[in-house]
């Protein structure tokens, strides 16, 4: 994608009201293809996605490619990366908004030590696409394993 735009779609169909409706939402690349959400998958336990489920896999994904690239910088190759985000989705002032967003870290870096690792995951936090879509606070934790 070297100097251009890139653009990635992500369908979604809903039928009916918001309690009892239902929908489906695929991507682009067909890893989702129809795939169902409701009322009850978002906002109780339902089977199925939720919008805020997928922007927590997005994010977690996009973050563990920032770090690797700025480890990459700092000349360290990660053996492994592991990110879990958690957003949070609350009701401020009558409406839902996504609020917070919560990278969990581990990663398995030979030569790191924790201020340099601790650097290249802020710099990945603050710089990853998707961190920077979101508006709303993103909080990390990120361990090094030895």
């Amino acid at each position: 994608m070297e100097g251009g735009a890139m653009q990635r779609k992500g369908p979604a169909v809903w039928n009916g009201g918001l309690k009892d409706g239902k929908g489906t939402v695929s991507t682009q690349s067909g890893v989702l293809k129809e795939t169902q959400y409701s009322f009850s998958t978002r906002f109780e336990d339902g089977i199925g996605a939720n919008p805020e489920e997928l922007i927590a896999a997005a994010h977690a994904g996009c973050f563990s490619m920032a770090l690797s690239v700025q480890l990459g910088s700092a000349n360290l190759k990660p053996e492994s990366i592991r990110a879990t985000a958690t957003v949070t989705l609350e009701k401020v002032d009558n409406s839902f908004s996504v609020t917070r967003a919560y990278l969990e870290v581990t990663a398995r870096v030979p030569g790191a030590d924790q201020a340099a690792f601790e650097a290249a995951a802020l710099n990945a936090k603050t710089g990853c696409p998707i961190s920077r879509l979101l508006n709303a606070e993103i909080t990390m934790n990120a361990a090094l394993e030895a």
